[in-house]
């Protein structure tokens, strides 16, 4: 062979493999990248999820990247939310134009509209191809008001962000509000002073399920108080939500006091989920203030992740955070009570407002130093554990949102304003006994 060939196909096969390494770890080149463009890539790369896996039909978020496990048909609403609101932080930073988005999402008020709805609510997942329920499991069959909650949350902050005054962005806006206003709170209290989470038309009730504080739900409580036609009364949340048997904490760990919710926090998802658009900064009641409480939880995981009382390889104060995500057995809410050894990205990442310069340690070691094993096409990998030498090589819509929304509350505060900005929100707030001082 030609030796210049011969160094042209060497070269050809060695060029392309370093050129990934360059841009995706554990090279000291990447520790060149700014705090800024580091949060820039990360944010740009794991949008990708909700343009490249928007469902052709529907517009909407698959489930997962992984057809193995689920069908690429199968669409999620809370992930959806969390998706809108993330598209919208991409075309402020110029990853995606507004043109390109605004179509994007009536493509998903449509579906929305068209799809299977259970008194105004909307189930957990859906085929896109047809509108039609996918059960979550066998008796969740039909409405999910707490996913429901997740996707209003993306809607209404969708509502403010498109504000031209044009026929397309106008269509869109009407059609958010109508879809809002047909959302039937009030059912799925079953006449009681709780919301509960799952209505089925072929077995009712029988999931059974209240929504009891303190974790993720947060928010469908104050949206179901403050929709303007089918309202909650206060005591749905006051003899309903604040009853929960983890609502009160007020212990200390690793010496840090915790207002609210289960021994040692929970998994991180709980300070993230409510608070992609509901703004913590400045919002209070009688028992905590909500930035404290997110920020004191997502300290404790982070101190757990140090401590490591349960002696995992791999964790440090720049390895952690513990959330609901992929492991090696299957699925799990990880937390600091249940620890099995995984650490998932969007636990740190997402809690940038929160705990930004840990936060920042983090991001920098899952890119810097693991991110030729957790670093893809759509950003970082679901989860990973060095304890047990294992990686994700997937992604979760829940999973991926909070890092592009959270990552931009930091940044700018978009989502938070933009949420804010409703009305109704600000008057089922006051309902519930809450207030807002944020300016």
């Amino acid at each position: 062979m030609n030796k210049h060939i011969h160094i042209t196909l060497i070269l050809g096969g060695i060029i392309p493999v370093l050129l990934f390494a360059l841009s995706c770890g554990n090279l000291s080149n990447n520790k060149r990248l700014s705090d800024e463009k580091l949060l820039e890539k990360t944010q740009r790369y794991t949008l990708k999820y909700f343009t490249d896996f928007a469902h052709p039909v529907a517009g909407m978020a698959v489930e997962r990247s992984n057809e193995d496990h689920y069908s690429n048909d199968v669409v999620t609403t809370g992930g959806t939310g969390f998706g809108i609101m993330a598209i919208i932080a991409g075309i402020e930073r110029d990853f995606i134009t507004r043109d390109e988005a605004l179509a994007q999402l009536t493509r998903i008020v449509n579906f929305l509209d068209t799809c299977e709805r259970y008194h105004g609510a909307w189930s957990h997942w859906y085929y896109g191809s047809t509108g039609k329920t996918r059960p979550f499991s066998k008796k969740d069959d039909g409405g999910d008001i707490v996913e429901t909650a997740f996707l209003i949350q993306g809607l209404l902050t969708a509502r403010e962000y498109f504000s031209a005054d044009n026929p397309e962005e106008e269509y869109l806006r009407n059609t958010i509000t109508r879809l809002w206003h047909e959302v039937d709170w009030t059912w799925y209290t079953r006449g009681e002073d709780v919301l509960y989470w799952h209505w089925s038309p072929n077995h009712q009730w029988a999931m059974n399920h209240p929504v009891l504080g303190y974790d993720e739900c947060l928010i469908a409580y104050v949206l179901a108080a403050s929709s303007p036609t089918h309202p909650i009364r206060p005591e749905v949340y006051h003899n309903g939500w604040k009853s929960g048997e983890n609502y009160y904490n007020g212990e200390t760990y690793y010496g840090i006091k915790l207002p609210l919710g289960f021994p040692y926090g929970g998994p991180l998802f709980f300070a993230h989920y409510s608070f992609l658009g509901l703004d913590p900064r400045g919002l209070h009641d009688e028992h905590t203030s909500y930035w404290k409480q997110n920020r004191n939880h997502s300290l404790i995981n982070h101190r757990h992740c140090i401590e490591n009382p349960n002696g995992f390889k791999g964790y440090s104060a720049e390895c952690w955070g513990l959330t609901a995500s992929d492991n090696p057995q299957g699925y799990s809410a990880h937390s600091p009570t249940n620890d099995k050894g995984v650490i998932t990205p969007t636990a740190a990442l997402s809690s940038f407002p929160y705990t930004p310069e840990e936060s920042m340690k983090a991001l920098r070691f899952f890119y810097e130093e693991k991110g030729d094993k957790l670093w893809g096409e759509y950003g970082f990998y679901d989860a990973f554990s060095i304890h047990h030498d294992w990686y994700a090589d997937n992604y979760i819509a829940i999973d991926q949102g909070p890092i592009v929304v959270m990552i931009e509350n930091y940044r700018s505060g978009l989502l938070w304003e933009l949420f804010m900005q409703n009305p109704e929100v600000h008057q089922g707030l006051r309902k519930l006994g809450f207030y807002y001082d944020h300016d």
